[in-house]
């Protein structure tokens, strides 16, 4: 090959080296600057589920806290701490009611108990988002303070957790431990005595349920193979045409259990015709000593009175008269007018009164429900989703 055609090939070879190096190969160029090839579609997808990875983790880093205010009901934080053991970013802190003001601004969520959340309480707490409480009573709570700084309010619906189901249980025990009379019975076994105290049966009374939401229900339900009469009030009944029980069958189900139907201006007229007045009505401002001194009065002499309500719907004084006078045959109480109860209450002298210390809905099977529900709002509220489970009042 001559020299000049030695030059020529030579220059050729480099300049071909120099366009490869200033061009790279086309089809890698493509897959550059058009992210529509398959491959770089799943280093998309790939990248996009680190990043959304990331976010979570970031996300589980972030800790929710949730506030249970004082050291009642303490089964409460035990079964919440136990359902949330495998969210470490949910914080459960039980704290006393004395040093609760000090702290909630710390606090998302809220377990409010017997803690009375006042206004001056609710403006400190600057990051709650939500106060529920283990149950259904919120008369603690000031709804319209918490509705103004933004706060949601909530309750656990009763039906659904077994808490319904516990209180009416307990309504039962203590009409039973009145009529077959519990205390007297525990005398006879220190004296040494054999087939005494006589006892009733619940075979055959009257009972009127004062308030008949889901305990009434509950406790309807329970009372009927007894072989009890049931009455019961209620702010309004469904009508009983044939076309609204086809509508809303549950309601007329429930409905049916009960023989004798009251409103609230009639509760003193079907007080006078029971054996049994068991109150399960919600305390409100309505409700607030609703048995008084008129109803007790209103009462057949020797009928038994219980509550496993609120202690604030009975009129202290005039239940403590009428056990003193004996117009009142018995009295049995799970929650009090004043709690803790105190155990030097002259009221505890009679043999015929039965107090158990607020554990009507205090049973593992509720406590473990609501504990379910309370945990997976907390999820929710971290993770930023709706919340459901509860029953929002505001």
């Amino acid at each position: 090959m001559g020299s000049s055609r030695l030059r020529l090939f030579a220059k050729a070879i480099c300049d071909s080296a120099r366009h490869r190096h200033r061009h790279p190969h086309p089809h890698r160029h493509h897959r550059i600057l058009h992210p529509t090839h398959a491959h770089t579609l799943s280093e998309m997808h790939s990248l996009s589920k680190m990043e959304e990875e990331n976010g979570e983790v970031k996300n589980k880093e972030k800790i929710t806290r949730l506030l249970f205010c004082g050291s009642h009901f303490p089964a409460a934080e035990t079964y919440t701490r136990e359902y949330l053991k495998d969210y470490p970013f949910i914080q459960v802190d039980d704290v006393p009611h004395k040093d609760v003001p000090g702290v909630i601004q710390n606090y998302s969520m809220c377990i409010v108990k017997m803690m009375k959340l006042d206004s001056d309480i609710l403006s400190r707490a600057e990051k709650m988002k939500l106060v529920l409480q283990y149950g259904v009573g919120l008369e603690g709570v000031d709804i319209d303070s918490a509705t103004k700084f933004g706060i949601k309010v909530a309750r656990i619906p009763s039906h659904v957790t077994g808490n319904a189901a516990s209180c009416a249980e307990m309504a039962i025990y203590l009409m039973l431990g009145l009529l077959r009379k519990q205390n007297e019975m525990q005398i006879s076994i220190k004296l040494g005595k054999v087939g005494d105290p006589v006892g009733e049966t619940l075979l055959g009374k009257t009972v009127f349920i004062l308030g008949y939401g889901n305990i009434g229900i509950e406790l309807a339900k329970r009372l009927r193979p007894f072989g009890v009469k049931i009455i019961a009030s209620k702010r309004s009944w469904a009508t009983q045409s044939q076309d609204s029980c086809q509508s809303n069958v549950q309601n007329c189900s429930t409905e049916n259990l009960v023989d004798e139907k009251c409103v609230h201006e009639d509760i003193h007229k079907f007080a006078s015709i029971a054996d049994i007045v068991v109150c399960c009505v919600h305390l409100n401002s309505e409700t607030v000593g609703i048995v008084n001194k008129s109803f007790i009065s209103s009462m057949r002499k020797g009928a038994l009175l219980v509550n496993i309500a609120r202690g604030g719907l009975l009129d202290y004084e005039a239940v403590s008269y009428s056990l003193e006078s004996g117009h009142l045959g018995g009295l049995g109480i799970d929650v009090a007018w004043t709690e803790p109860f105190d155990p030097d209450d002259p009221i505890l002298k009679f043999n015929n009164v039965i107090i158990t210390p607020h554990v009507a809905g205090v049973t593992e099977y509720s406590y473990r429900s609501m504990a379910k529900v309370v945990g997976d709002v907390a999820i929710q509220l971290h993770e930023g989703k709706p919340l459901t489970g509860i029953e929002f009042v505001n």
